[in-house]
């Protein structure tokens, strides 16, 4: 009977184990010697949230955890009565400065993303909120009154980097911050996490389409129109039709990924010096395909020396700032391995463009007829009976 007993309180000992390594926020012990009753590991930036329902007078008892939080950082959780996302978030916060130690825990609300997360009421009844900092375990205790009739709201969580006078910076504009809000049921415990990933998805496509367009395909078109006109009379005007083509691709290619940027831009925070030089772009190329289509004169024509140094100044200087953009775009993602690989693209096509320079300053001179020796030919001919 004994050794059943044991048994029993072993498998016990088990699945409490069990549990808590699914759950590890249920494991958690707080400073505060608080229980909360409900919790839930949120699935970015190593957080968690727990929190107590006091359905009588509406009040939540809240608890955010931040692990792995730097010595100089601040974190974030807010709900969002209004809409989802950042702007309408009402905000409690805490920071570390790690010059002095300090931590120091208030409330914001957030009214445009260029807030600067100053510190002020919110849009319903604070109690209480508070902070501790713990071998890197920030943890935000929070308490307040959820707004009239609602009990399912959107949250948002975030951290980011404090300078050495106390000033809160930007958080990171990709990967796991740009993931952190969903919604939040205090009555039934259900937190799911919003699709932040198809931001991300068309955050992508953008990308590759751009860095397809602007910045591999133009260059191609550019490095095909130059260089194959070396072997303008084996090939003819081949040259002609695979650089047409090769900027037609590259022209529609990057206007979808414009429209795709410009979606983005009413939807999301707007980076105005990538915007303004993706717009730039699009009316450069726009220009320089109405010019080559209807405005080209013929060879012969006295003003084809202008449509010329037009259509090479306009084209060399899209293909430059369409380079420069993508690398701008890659620096906003903060993607680091796509940098590299567009960075081998452009050192390739640049060594391709270096011998093939070289190719067509030998070509003439190989091709070059020798007039000594045909004269030679000629004398020996001549003293042949």
């Amino acid at each position: 009977m004994a050794s059943i007993h044991k048994l029993a309180w072993l498998l016990s000992l088990l699945v409490l184990s069990i549990t808590a390594t699914c759950e590890p926020c249920k494991s958690l012990n707080f400073p505060n010697n608080v229980n909360y009753a409900t919790c839930k590991d949120l699935g970015v930036l190593d957080s968690s949230l727990h929190w107590n329902y006091h359905q009588s007078s509406s009040r939540v008892d809240v608890a955010f955890k931040k692990a792995n939080a730097t010595d100089s950082s601040w974190v974030a959780w807010a709900i969002n009565p209004t809409s989802q996302g950042m702007v309408g978030s009402q905000a409690f916060l805490a920071f570390r400065n790690s010059s002095d130690a300090t931590l120091k825990a208030y409330t914001s609300s957030v009214t445009s993303y260029d807030t600067l997360l100053e510190e002020g009421s919110l849009s319903f009844p604070v109690y209480s909120v508070s902070a501790s900092y713990s071998n890197g375990d920030m943890i935000l205790f929070a308490s307040f009154k959820l707004p009239e009739n609602t009990t399912l709201l959107n949250h948002v969580w975030q951290e980011g980097p404090v300078s050495n006078d106390g000033t809160l910076g930007m958080h990171s504009l990709s990967g796991p911050n740009i993931q952190s809000f969903g919604t939040i049921d205090f009555v039934s415990g259900k937190v799911s996490e919003t699709a932040g990933n198809s931001k991300i998805k068309l955050r992508k496509v953008h990308g590759i389409l751009n860095g397809i367009s602007w910045g591999i395909l133009m260059p191609m078109g550019a490095i095909l129109a130059r260089y194959l006109k070396a072997f303008d009379g084996r090939l003819g005007a081949t040259w002609f039709h695979v650089h047409r083509a090769c900027q037609s691709m590259a022209y529609i290619i990057g206007i979808i990924g414009f429209a795709t940027g410009s979606y983005m831009a009413r939807h999301n925070r707007h980076h105005s010096s990538h915007g303004c030089i993706g717009i730039t772009l699009v009316c450069l190329a726009s220009l320089q395909v109405c010019v080559a289509m209807f405005l080209r004169p013929k060879k012969d024509h006295r003003h084809r020396i202008f449509w010329n140094i037009f259509h090479y100044v306009v084209g060399y200087g899209t293909i430059g700032l369409g380079i420069w953009n993508v690398f701008k775009g890659i620096d906003i993602m903060e993607a680091r391995e796509w940098k590299s690989v567009y960075l081998g693209v452009i050192i390739c096509l640049a060594l391709i463009a270096l011998v093939l320079e070289v190719i067509t300053w030998i070509l003439p001179c190989i091709n070059k007829p020798n007039t000594h020796s045909k004269d030679q030919v000629d004398v020996v001919d001549q003293r042949i009976p």
